[in-house]
């Protein structure tokens, strides 16, 4: 007998973030990671040239299939180690996570790969999150670092209770669920629609990528057919780690990745408003979004979603 192929692909790219790529790994593999049904769960990692960079033995995490790939010709942007990335999943579901600092939370992977099966051309959003009080190019200012995250992370008990990131996260850039997205940090599509979608666009070249993965989750959600899928209670939390885009503390790295999505798009770079279906993946519950849908508290919909 053939052993089988994964069920999921993750796909991760990283630039000097070692240690924060651990944590995001660590919260990617069971058992913090829910994966009962989902099947095996293969994570790409395409490091985009750090130095020193990072071994398999950094990496390694017990019980998750790890394969790291050095991309040789790195840029400023990581798209081109993206879409290489990409290029090497094997399963027919694929997560794109292009900012390898984001912790999961323990039902993500089950909650993506159970809203792909409710449409055939589903895109899957997970919300975005930043640890600490605020959105972190404000919290940077003042004062917060990696000591002060690592303390957040200790009173919390992670990664024993991996809920509990969102008492101590905020969401990016004023999203919550259920309302509109910029992006998702961490959205999950069959390989059919990656195929559509074409991946990330190569003619985004600023660096950290500016504007590109907003770009992917906007080009995926107008794809004909498309089903939006907002999950409710699962997401990722950004670590700081000195981010070219994320944690710049001035505009100066946004601007230019607004100018550079306006002239590639000929538009402004907004959010997606588009009505999709809510998720629950704890109870299984889907419903239609309605004009009139209240932004819910940061975590949404968590009654379901117990840390063990």
């Amino acid at each position: 007998m053939h052993e089988a192929g994964p069920a999921v692909s993750l796909v991760i790219v990283s630039y000097r973030m070692t240690r924060q790529l651990r944590r995001t790994l660590l919260s990617l593999a069971p058992p913090y990671q829910q994966l009962e049904g989902v099947g095996p769960v293969e994570v790409i990692v395409v490091d985009n040239g750090s130095n020193p960079a990072p071994t398999t033995d950094d990496l390694a995490v017990d019980g998750l299939d790890v394969r790291l790939h050095h991309w040789p010709n790195p840029t400023h942007s990581p798209v081109p180690a993206m879409n290489f990335g990409l290029s090497q999943a094997g399963a027919p579901i694929i997560a794109a996570m292009i900012d390898g600092a984001r912790m999961a939370t323990p039902g993500l992977i089950a909650a993506g790969v159970k809203g792909c099966a409710l449409h055939p051309q589903a895109v899957v959003a997970t919300y975005n999150y930043h640890l600490g009080p605020k959105p972190q190019n404000q919290s940077v200012h003042e004062g917060y670092d990696s000591a002060v995250e690592d303390a957040l992370l200790q009173r919390i008990g992670w990664p024993d209770h991996g809920y509990r990131l969102f008492e101590i996260g905020v969401p990016e850039v004023g999203e919550g669920w259920p309302g509109p997205l910029l992006e998702s940090n961490a959205p999950f599509m069959h390989r059919a629609m990656w195929d559509r979608v074409g991946g990330y666009d190569a003619g985004f070249v600023s660096i950290g990528g500016g504007a590109a993965n907003p770009d992917v989750f906007r080009r995926a959600c107008e794809l004909p057919g498309a089903q939006l899928i907002k999950v409710a209670g699962e997401g990722t939390f950004h670590q700081i780690h000195g981010g070219t885009v994320t944690n710049a503390l001035d505009q100066k790295a946004l601007r230019v990745a607004g100018i550079e999505y306006r002239r590639i798009r000929g538009r402004p770079l907004a959010l997606v408003r588009q009505r999709g279906w809510l998720f629950d993946p704890g109870t299984g519950a889907v419903t239609a979004e309605a004009d009139s849908s209240p932004t819910a508290t940061p975590g949404g919909v968590r009654s379901s979603r117990q840390d063990s």
